[in-house]
């Protein structure tokens, strides 16, 4: 019995449907390790992911910051005649061998500004309104939120002005008494060894333009 094309093409076409139906299973499995294998790799992908985030997010402390100092590992150091905390990040970008820095305010006249230059990068220690400190590359974080200015003076409009003992209370003092006083709209702090041997509070009864001074603090009350 001969059968036509036609009928060969189609029953060939049923065997290989039928082997089709047997490759199935292995090749169900066969997809199912390849998405596992995908799954892996992207499991991998988010663990590396995060891994960086978490490395980005715990070197945020080493950035300079104002009110921390990094004791020992010095080699360096000098006097910081303009008594700017951001010379001597400069100082030490500048350096090769220098890792990490940290700047002590003046204490008074005779005792100016003094920047340390260190070879490994210590851990940061508070350290109260004295220090600045930071790691090479680093910029200078100072405090700065809508009450208080950090290394800004707004010069002019003073109608009284005061030293500030070291036990006064600083910049808080200052502008304690800037608010006490209805005539003060705005108030300037500066430093010991800044404005005069002690630290000295400006009260202000205009609101002049503020313009960036290391050693100075202000603010705008009313």
């Amino acid at each position: 019995m001969r059968f036509s094309e036609t009928t060969m093409l189609k029953l060939k076409g049923l065997e290989g449907d039928g082997d089709s139906r047997k490759r199935h299973p292995a090749l169900k499995t066969r997809m199912r390790k390849q998405l596992q294998m995908r799954s892996v790799r992207l499991l991998g992908a988010c663990m590396v992911t995060l891994a960086f985030l978490a490395a980005a997010l715990g070197a945020r402390p080493a950035l300079a910051q104002a009110k921390f100092d990094r004791p020992g590992g010095d080699y360096l150091s000098a006097p910081v005649i303009s008594g700017d905390p951001a010379e001597c990040a400069l100082v030490c970008e500048r350096d090769r061998r220098c890792r990490a820095w940290s700047f002590n305010y003046p204490t008074d006249l005779a005792n100016g500004a003094v920047c340390w230059l260190k070879s490994n990068v210590p851990a940061r220690v508070q350290s109260g309104d004295c220090c600045v400190s930071g790691v090479r590359g680093a910029g200078v974080v100072e405090r700065r939120n809508d009450t208080i200015e950090t290394s800004i003076d707004r010069f002019g409009g003073d109608y009284k002005s005061f030293d500030l003992k070291s036990g006064d209370g600083g910049d808080d003092a200052c502008k304690a008494a800037c608010a006490a006083d209805n005539k003060c709209r705005a108030w300037t702090y500066a430093r010991p060894g800044y404005a005069g041997k002690e630290a000295h509070c400006f009260l202000k009864k205009d609101i002049k333009p503020p313009r960036r001074k290391a050693g100075f603090t202000s603010g705008v009350v009313r």
